[in-house]
């Protein structure tokens, strides 16, 4: 879903996405993969046009900072090697932001968004770092102040907010 803003001043987009997630089989991971790969392009394009933020469920942790048991689930979706390469490319080559991080850059348990209904996940805040901010940078530049709203359950997800100073 994408809300577009063009005014005098500005044009941009705030994007909201959804990632497929791969962990259900290896036909969802394939389907991931094409996910990614055709996704990329799009991000450049838009990019190219406008400022944006694309937030949303991107099922991937990035980073070992952004999930508890990183050991354990290098070979698990969501922090495949081939997926974190994706989203290092969007933030380096690709010149995105993961503002969150920008806010935020040492964050480790109180990062968490995501928790596997199993084991008791969410009261030992066994997590992973799935919802994301990615913005351009002068996008990024704007955001103030981030939360990750865990003081009700809706889902194994919780929201992720960031504040951001822009007038339109």
């Amino acid at each position: 879903v994408e809300l577009r803003f063009d005014t005098p001043q500005r044009r941009f987009s705030v994007i909201s996405c959804y990632f497929p997630s791969g962990s259900s089989g290896p036909e969802r991971q394939e389907a991931k993969f094409r996910f990614l790969d055709g996704f990329y392009p799009v991000l450049q394009r838009l990019k190219a046009e406008r400022e944006f933020i694309l937030c949303g469920d991107v099922n991937i942790a990035h980073q070992e900072i952004d999930l508890k048991n990183w050991k354990s689930n290098q070979k698990n979706s969501g922090f495949l090697p081939e997926e974190r390469a994706w989203m290092t490319r969007v933030l380096t080559e690709g010149g995105l932001v993961d503002v969150y991080r920008r806010l935020q850059p040492e964050a480790t348990d109180a990062a968490y968004t995501w928790w596997s209904n199993r084991g008791q996940a969410y009261a030992k805040n066994v997590g992973w770092r799935l919802d994301y901010h990615l913005a351009t940078p002068a996008m990024a530049e704007r955001a103030r102040r981030e939360a990750i709203y865990k003081e009700q359950k809706f889902s194994d997800h919780a929201p992720i907010t960031i504040e951001y100073d822009w007038k339109l």
